[in-house]
């Protein structure tokens, strides 16, 4: 397995069969030129994970690719597959678990949205979107959010020591000056077993 990370939340898992394009949204860059996707998946309608600008030019491009949003973000597209907890969903030779259907609360005036989480054959890549749901599956490469308005870095460590995962990508790292500083302490504190592995962005890289 693959991974491309386009900055921000958007990652594009390629098997050597499938490809699958997680979260495109307004903070990332490079995703545009993609071509032969399988799907398209959207974790939630914040528009850091969703462009509703970009997003017709690449299905446009993608005509084959399906595309899967959750039940917020549903009325923003046309034609989507929606995503609800507990479906089990096939893109290509890969199932799909949704997972959690709650947006992380960044403040109690703020109301709390749908996000799906997505985990990848029996978790063997998990994209938990806005939140830092725990699923059921032992998660071989985590998407990791690494910093944003809804959590403090000690819920990224203790998601991260609770989850386990062979490898840690970070993810939701726009918002850091300097995310080379967080990625510090999630190292130094991870859990024995765990590896922290920032992606170069437009870079393929084995996981």
């Amino acid at each position: 397995m693959k991974l491309v990370h386009f900055g921000h939340a958007c990652v594009l898992l390629d098997n050597g069969t499938t490809r699958v394009l997680i979260d495109p949204g307004a903070f990332s860059a490079g995703f545009e030129d993609l071509t032969d996707l399988d799907a398209v998946m959207v974790t939630h309608q914040h528009a850091d994970h969703l462009d509703e600008q970009r997003l017709p030019a690449l299905l446009k491009a993608n005509p084959q690719a399906q595309l899967i949003v959750d039940e917020g973000s549903a009325p923003k597209v046309e034609n989507p597959t929606v995503a609800r907890p507990g479906d089990v969903l096939k893109v290509g030779n890969v199932s799909v678990k949704v997972v959690n259907g709650t947006h992380a609360t960044i403040h109690p005036d703020i109301p709390v949205i749908p996000n799906a989480g997505y985990v990848f054959d029996d978790g063997a890549f998990y994209h938990p979107g806005d939140a830092l749901f725990v699923p059921d599956e032992d998660v071989d490469v985590l998407a990791l959010p690494a910093m944003a308005p809804w959590m403090r870095v000690s819920e990224t460590i203790d998601f991260l020591r609770t989850v386990k995962p062979r490898v840690a990508v970070p993810i939701h790292e726009k918002l850091l000056a300097n995310p080379g500083f967080v990625y510090n302490i999630i190292t130094n504190l991870k859990p024995e077993g765990s590896e922290l592995r920032p992606l170069t962005p437009g870079e393929a890289t084995a996981v």
